[in-house]
């Protein structure tokens, strides 16, 4: 008999009364008892009795303003993949399908796993601290934790744009301190190792590594391009190979690229002796004429010419990252390198995508060297010591 008594589940064991009205203990946590405007009894739990008793407070003020609304009994589980088939983004900008997939990936791996039946009302921004703890002491990157968070946060603020839940819970959570990051390293390649890499890059895969580099498109952008694209001086981004064949990243990457005469001889070149060469057959097509697969291009072509080369680390973003750096130091303007890379905002294409060198520095004489005197300083040439004279000075 004492053996099923203690079976019971925490829902079922009995409530007993507290110091305050309204408040009863039931098992480790509380309830609190109240009466919606309709007259009906509900009940709302708490993990402790300060809790509870703000808990009480809360919902007496909503009644008394006309304020309280039914929480919704729905919970995560059931909810999660409805909102997502439907869900057209949060922004005038709208919805990817690419990014629903991701989301549904997310959801799948992290979310449901540690919400599943948790009810949208009972959730609160604890849960949702706990949940990014959790995901740190797997050892996640900060990035991946972010990643993981964005679906539960959107899909909650629509949970209490609909009225399910009074509140989003996400709202301003952040990641943990201290949650791993990766160590920065140099992400544009240096002119030496350019030359190594082009160097282990086979023949056949050479001219797009090297119009990765002087473009600084994305690789789903190339693997997007089409003969229709190229003028004979400009290449044309219009879409990009991602998940099948879709529009550039934002509206900022439709753009005109400008070619070298060199590149834009080759890429003639390419067209004259390729068995695919009609306008919407891909640049850089495959044997049978199909996009190649970014996969195969990473695996079998890129990482392999990066290893040998003995460049230890990077993808096919770290051309786009020297191909912005390359044309900040060749002397493009900040807005012209933004254009050139396809980005919305300049102050992001500069910190993100120019890596100057530290010693990369302005020639002083250049800027403030001047033989005309200041204005009203009376001086004559005797007063001006030569750096010859100066060095000699101090180490006498």
């Amino acid at each position: 008999m004492q053996a099923h008594a203690n079976s019971r589940t925490p829902a079922s064991r009995k409530l007993e009364r507290t110091n305050t009205p309204g408040v009863f203990r039931r098992g480790g946590s509380y309830v609190v008892v109240y009466r919606d405007p309709s007259g009906r009894q509900r009940k709302r739990s708490a993990r402790t009795i300060t809790e509870a008793k703000a808990l009480k407070a809360q919902l007496s003020t909503d009644i008394r303003r006309g304020e309280y609304r039914a929480l919704s009994n729905i919970r995560f589980d059931r909810h999660w993949q409805g909102w997502l088939d439907s869900y057209a983004g949060r922004t005038a900008r709208g919805f990817r399908e690419n990014t629903r997939a991701d989301y549904r990936r997310e959801l799948e791996r992290f979310a449901v796993p540690f919400f599943g039946q948790m009810r949208l009302a009972e959730i609160e921004p604890s849960h949702i601290k706990s949940f990014l703890h959790k995901l740190a002491r797997k050892g996640l990157a900060a990035s991946t934790i972010r990643n993981a968070l964005a679906p539960v946060r959107a899909m909650l603020a629509d949970a209490a744009e609909d009225g399910l839940i009074r509140s989003n819970p996400a709202a301003g959570v952040r990641i943990p301190a201290g949650t791993k990051t990766i160590e920065p390293r140099r992400k544009e390649l240096t002119e030496n190792e350019v030359a190594r890499l082009l160097d282990k890059v086979p023949t056949e895969h050479r001219l797009l590594v090297e119009l990765l580099l002087e473009t600084g498109v994305r690789i789903s952008e190339a693997l997007g391009w089409q003969w229709r694209d190229f003028d004979g001086k400009r290449l044309h981004v219009e879409r990009r190979s991602y998940r099948g064949l879709d529009a550039p990243k934002s509206s900022f990457g439709k753009r005109p690229i400008p070619l070298t005469a060199e590149m834009a001889r080759r890429l003639w070149q390419q067209r004259k002796v390729s068995s695919w060469n009609h306008d919407r057959d891909p640049i850089f097509a495959s044997r049978e004429g199909c996009r190649l697969d970014y996969a195969n291009l990473y695996n079998r072509v890129l990482k392999p010419a990066r290893e040998a080369a003995g460049i230890p680390y990077g993808g096919f973003h770290r051309l786009r990252h020297t191909c912005g750096t390359r044309l900040h130091a060749g002397g493009a303007r900040p807005d012209q390198v933004q254009r050139w890379l396809g980005h919305h905002d300049l102050a992001f294409t500069m910190r993100t995508y120019v890596h100057p060198d530290v010693n990369d520095l302005p020639d002083p004489e250049r800027i403030f060297g001047s033989t005309e005197h200041p204005p009203g300083a009376d001086r004559t040439d005797s007063d001006v010591m030569s750096v010859t004279d100066a060095v000699a000075a101090f180490r006498g």
